[in-house]
């Protein structure tokens, strides 16, 4: 049985022996991860939920469990955050993924999630998106080997999957993903001896696994870093596969060039082919991700534009992020005894996990001191909904000047301004751009506001 269906039917069963809240905010959002070895997997949104779970409702959620599944499991809970440290750790692929990524006792490692369907385009990872296609199209023929490269948490991990798959359903070429972690302890796997004294079996595991491939994907490079005999080994790993025809793919958090730990002939090669970077999501690359977060997740409950246009402009860049906001939102939404979700209730549950938007640093805040202080008003004041004229005008001309020397968007502004609305920035920058036209004096005291500013 799939690994999904089992647990909404482990979550069924359970739904009437607890009061709603109790379902409600300790298990409606969790969801099985990998069943395997004697072991459920459970992924929970907040360590909050990790530590009740794990205390107060571990056997209860075992006697429940075994009774659905027809088993006896150990249930481990963990963060959405924390799963690929445990993949790395454990060496597993869920079960529910075999089916397509077996092949004669073959296993690729692959996650049938990650495609290129659920991959979310913006320009800012549109060229990284268009190379992966082209050589999951035509594996070993161009680009070979693709490098990609960027920050973490921009979907490199996402794509290397994706190219994967994609060759997986369309031909019948052997797929391996792994990470460099990996790579590195089946290296030291070599040294290890049989019930012989020899190694010859663990080598020719070792060779097996990487060099009878067609397409080999090699997570976060930069690991390799320091080991210089397992980069010894990619290195003829990599010239025998290159040599065939093989299809490389690669990632890493730094260009090749910046890789200074790794050796001159490594960074070489990986310069052969095409190298890509994925730049951080723009803000209406982030509304998107988001958007397709809220949509994949099947959330019941309506979440307003202004509290996704909020959770993007200061959530950060990293997709990881943008996506468990809206599992904290949620969970705190239902701790709150499932009370609708506004932007008041979206900046209070996330204060702590959004970037800091005021401080003496940031450029907003010195504009809003600056113009506060030209026409005698308090920040707070601009901040307010106070209508009056007297704080009306400073407030567009505040908004207006935050629009051109800052790069932010008119939400970010909008919510330094005290959650005001996208469009009341707009119309507050287009109103004061209309009037300098016509209005010497004004354009005078734009321009000496400026220069305090400055």
């Amino acid at each position: 049985m799939d690994i999904k269906i089992l647990w909404v039917n482990f979550l069924n069963s359970i739904k009437n022996e607890l009061s709603p809240i109790t379902y409600e905010t300790w298990f409606k959002e969790t969801e099985l991860y990998s069943l395997s070895d004697g072991k459920a997997i459970v992924i929970v949104p907040m360590h909050l939920h990790k530590q009740h779970l794990s205390e107060r409702y571990y056997d209860f959620v075992v006697e429940k469990f075994s009774n659905i599944s027809g088993g006896t499991y150990e249930i481990e809970f963990i963060l959405k955050d924390e799963v690929e440290e445990y993949e790395n750790k454990n060496d597993f692929v869920q079960v529910e993924e075999l089916y397509n990524n077996n092949i004669d006792g073959f296993t690729s490692n692959l996650k049938s999630s990650y495609s290129f369907e659920t991959f979310i385009v913006g320009n800012s990872n549109k060229f990284a998106h268009a190379a992966a296609l082209s050589v999951a199209e035509d594996p070993g023929k161009i680009y070979n080997p693709l490098f990609i490269y960027g920050n973490s948490g921009l979907g490199k991990t996402h794509l290397m999957h994706a190219i994967g798959n994609y060759i997986v359903k369309n031909s019948n070429k052997k797929v391996l993903y792994v990470t460099s972690e990996q790579f590195i302890s089946d290296f030291l796997g070599i040294s290890k001896k049989d019930e012989k004294g020899t190694n010859f079996n663990y080598v020719e595991f070792f060779k097996n696994k990487y060099r009878n491939v067609d397409v080999l994907l090699i997570d976060d490079i930069q690991f390799l870093g320091g080991a210089t005999q397992t980069q010894q080994e990619f290195f003829h790993t990599f010239n025998t596969l290159y040599g065939d025809s093989k299809q490389i793919i690669i990632s890493s958090d730094r260009s090749p060039d910046d890789l200074k730990l790794l050796e001159d002939r490594l960074r070489t090669r990986f310069n052969w082919g095409l190298t890509v970077n994925i730049y951080p999501p723009d803000f209406e690359l982030r509304v998107a991700i988001l958007k397709r977060k809220i949509v994949g997740g099947a959330i019941e409950k309506e979440i307003p534009e202004d509290v996704i246009e909020y959770i993007a402009s200061n959530t950060g860049s990293d997709v990881r992020q943008l996506e468990g906001s809206i599992t904290r939102l949620l969970a705190y939404s239902t701790i709150m005894g499932g009370t609708a979700i506004t932007l008041n209730l979206a900046i209070e549950a996330l204060k702590d996990y959004v970037n800091k938007g005021i401080s003496e640093k940031n450029d907003i805040h010195k504009i809003q001191k600056t113009v506060a202080e030209f026409f005698q008003v308090t920040v707070e004041d601009l901040k307010s909904k106070k209508r009056s004229a007297n704080l009306a005008f400073p407030r567009q001309v505040a908004m207006y000047l935050c629009r051109k020397l800052t790069d932010e968007s008119f939400p970010k502004i909008g919510t330094e301004f005290g959650g005001k609305d996208h469009s009341t920035v707009m119309h507050s920058c287009e109103k004061i751009e209309k009037e300098i036209r016509n209005n010497k004096e004004l354009y005078n005291t734009i321009e000496k506001i400026k220069k305090d500013i400055v």
